[in-house]
């Protein structure tokens, strides 16, 4: 609720949940979520909405005061060297396929540096995780780069580019992708997730019909189907991927490839917390290694 007062205040103050937004770090859109929230959690309402902007009721102004000495009491607690950089939960979004293994490194380091604080991980939808950064509810979301311009008030930082390819069963491994994309059953990644939007894109773009099967958006899910002989899928080489699944092969697009880019979208820089702008920077170790000295000479 400390984020939700956050807000409310700077709506008090500047006017508008726009400009409210623009000092918190946050959409007019997020800021209308969060002040509905806080409106359900209090059982009140703080705003009349009826003119061009929204003004305090009279539980709004005695809500105001209050939030006003909430704040003033938890900045006191902040200001304790126990507590201060100490302790906190720092809320990391993830999509399945990095989840998986890739944010096991940069929790243990971040543990190491910030050893009271806990590391909550959130698998879901890239769609979903990026408003739940935009609402402030996640400090941070490793995503599939999404097809649209991001809300203001958050950044994005590239990690890596997976290529996509085509898993098919063993026994059409030695058949020419092509042939064996728009003649076996097509499973299909969910065209509601940024990688799936890149799947139907590449086949408009190549003018090649598929016979659509299945549609899911688990890639692991997707493997094993196509390991059962369920028929053929494109999908990204993920990063967190060692091996497919026994009976399957991936078939290279050559010079076709399209790519996914997977990366970090968080608040800016300026309004982040130390805590996760440490963990950003182990999550760019991982992704982006520093080169082996040895191997320039």
């Amino acid at each position: 609720m400390l984020r939700e007062l956050k807000t409310f205040m700077a709506v008090a103050e500047y006017g508008t949940f726009s400009s409210a937004g623009a000092r918190v770090g946050l959409t007019q859109s997020a800021v209308s979520a969060q002040m509905h929230r806080l409106e359900e959690e209090l059982g009140v309402t703080l705003f009349d909405r009826t003119g061009r902007m929204p003004r305090l009721t009279a539980a709004g102004q005695e809500a105001l005061g209050l939030a006003g000495e909430l704040m003033a009491v938890y900045a006191r607690l902040l200001k304790q060297p126990s507590i201060a950089e100490n302790t906190g939960t720092l809320r990391v979004g993830a999509i399945s396929s990095v989840q998986e293994s890739v944010l096991a490194g940069p929790v243990v380091s971040f543990r190491q540096l910030f050893p009271a604080w806990r590391v909550r991980i959130v698998t879901g939808g890239a769609l979903n995780l990026l408003g739940q950064v935009d609402s402030g509810d996640l400090d941070m979301a490793v995503i599939g780069r999404p097809s649209f311009t991001l809300p203001n008030g958050l950044e994005w930082c590239g990690l890596a580019f997976e290529p996509f390819v085509l898993l098919v069963p063993d026994t059409l491994a030695g058949q020419p992708w092509r042939y064996a994309l728009c003649e076996a059953p097509f499973i299909r990644y969910d065209r509601g997730s940024f990688g799936g939007q890149l799947v139907d894109q590449f086949l408009s773009r190549a003018c090649l019909d598929v016979h659509d099967a299945v549609e899911l958006i688990d890639l692991h899910g997707i493997a094993q189907m196509v390991a059962s002989g369920a028929g053929v899928a494109l999908v990204p080489r993920t990063v967190a991927r060692a091996a497919w699944p026994t009976g399957v092969s991936a078939l290279e697009l050559g010079e076709d490839t399209f790519y996914r880019e997977i990366g970090m979208v968080q608040k800016p820089r300026q309004n982040r917390h130390l805590a996760a702008q440490k963990f950003a920077e182990e999550m760019i170790k991982v992704w982006r290694p520093e080169p082996d000295p040895s191997s320039q000479n």
